[in-house]
């Protein structure tokens, strides 16, 4: 039977709501999903899960690809770029996994961290290999637990099965295919030290591409995207979790104008379609426009940094 949730928007609380339709495109299954978005905060939540979502994720998803590890020259070379940019802050050195949010974090080598839903583990062996000693990963989908060197384990279940605790906890464009988002944080905050720093990256309601295309854009993803918060949603259940967010960052990319496009030509999102309809200059024009949406505060996707109150405990 598929799961039937309450309305009630599960950032702000409001009892308000406005439904609409959406179809699953981006594997070109098809099927309509019911979804409510919240006229308080402006979050959106899908009111009716299917009970078998395995079938909209399957073998080839993205996150389910072979972790890509990399030889001794190159893991050196990592680890001397990432103490470069943590030196210097120039975007010469800044790692492709990370760059920008990982500077932010202000993190330590000796920093325990998580990664939660951190599909094949790829970016915490990044993370390990350029020098991070205590990493932990958690993702219920995984086949089984795997040690991936000294200071990396992925586990096979989910975060609020852990006894441990962390300076550092990340979600990685994985809190919006979690059906409870104060569940999750509150978790998040039982799990985390004093002084322990949050970052979740997701796609946001803020969006200007949402608010053009409506059930077109790429990025509401039914029915996979299970909750999407507005900026304001999303500080509303992170400060009732006890969080202080300490700042908000667009990192949205031309990803919003592409995909979109591409389901208004009726394809699946299938990047290997983008020079059969889109030319260059249309994509450079996009890349640029993604700046200027993220300045202005209107990108589709952003980094929420918070801070567990409490003074962190110096090893």
């Amino acid at each position: 039977m598929p799961i039937e949730l309450t309305s009630t928007c599960r950032y702000c609380h409001s009892t308000q709501e406005t439904n609409f339709l959406a179809t699953e495109r981006m594997l070109g299954l098809g099927g309509e999903f019911n979804y409510a978005s919240c006229p308080s905060c402006g979050s959106i939540q899908l009111l009716t899960i299917p009970e078998d979502l395995s079938s909209y994720y399957p073998s080839n998803y993205y996150s389910f690809s072979s972790l890509q590890p990399s030889g001794l020259l190159r893991n050196l070379l990592k680890k001397i770029r990432i103490r470069a940019y943590f030196a210097t802050g120039l975007k010469f050195f800044s790692p492709p996994f990370g760059g920008f949010w990982l500077k932010k974090l202000h993190l330590k080598f000796t920093d325990r961290i998580a990664d939660v839903g951190c599909g094949n583990g790829q970016l915490l062996y990044e993370l390990h290999v350029s020098g991070f000693k205590d990493l932990h990963g958690f993702d219920p989908f995984l086949e089984s637990e795997s040690q991936l060197g000294t200071g990396l384990k992925l586990w096979n279940k989910e975060f609020g099965q852990t006894d441990l605790y962390f300076d550092v906890v990340m979600l990685h464009h994985s809190f919006e295919h979690m059906a409870d988002p104060e569940q999750v944080l509150k978790t998040c905050y039982e799990r985390l030290n004093p002084g322990g720093m949050l970052l979740v990256r997701c796609p946001v309601t803020d969006s200007a591409v949402w608010k053009e295309k409506g059930s077109l854009w790429v990025q509401l993803d039914p029915p996979r995207h299970l909750t999407i918060p507005s900026t304001k949603g999303f500080v509303a259940v992170a400060e009732r979790c006890g969080f202080e967010n300490q700042e908000i960052i667009f990192d949205s990319t031309s990803f919003q104008f592409w995909g979109t496009a591409l389901y208004e030509q009726g394809e699946k999102l299938d990047s290997r379609k983008i020079k059969t309809y889109f030319s260059e200059k249309q994509l450079e024009e996009w890349e640029q426009k993604a700046i200027q949406y993220n300045q202005e505060g209107v990108g589709d996707q952003a980094c929420f940094f918070c801070i567990k109150p409490g003074k962190k405990v110096e090893a």
